[in-house]
C-alpha cells in the first residue's frame, strides 16, 4: 500500500515542480550566500587595509566588524527568507500533493 502511495507522488506533475521550485531557490540562495563569503575572503586577501581602517577618526572599530557582523546576519536573513518560502508556498503544494493522492 505505502509502495503505491509514494510511486503516486513521484509520479504526480505537482510533486516534479515543487522539488524543482524548492531545489532551484535552495541553489540561489547557496549561490547568493557562497558568492558573499568568497566576496569577504576575497576583500581579506587583496584589501586588508581596507578592512583595518577604522570606522573614523580615533575608532578602535574597524571596517571589517560590521562587515563580518553584516555577512552573518545576511546569512540568518536568507535562512529567514528560505523558512518563510517553505513554511507558505511549499508547505501548500505539499498539501495539495497529498490531498490528490489520498483520493
Amino acid at each position: 500500500m505505502n509502495d503505491n502511495i509514494y510511486q503516486e507522488i513521484e509520479n504526480n506533475p505537482r510533486f516534479k515542480e515543487l522539488v524543482h521550485k524548492r531545489s532551484r531557490f535552495a541553489w540561489l540562495l547557496s549561490l547568493i550566500t557562497l558568492a558573499l563569503y568568497v566576496g569577504f575572503i576575497f576583500l581579506i586577501a587583496f584589501e586588508p587595509q581596507w578592512l583595518g581602517t577604522p570606522l573614523y577618526a580615533g575608532a578602535t572599530i574597524t571596517r571589517g566588524i560590521p562587515v563580518g557582523v553584516g555577512l552573518i546576519i545576511i546569512s540568518f536573513v536568507l535562512t529567514g527568507i528560505y523558512v518563510i518560502r517553505a513554511n507558505g508556498e511549499f508547505d501548500r503544494l505539499t498539501a495539495e500533493i497529498l490531498r490528490e493522492v489520498k483520493q
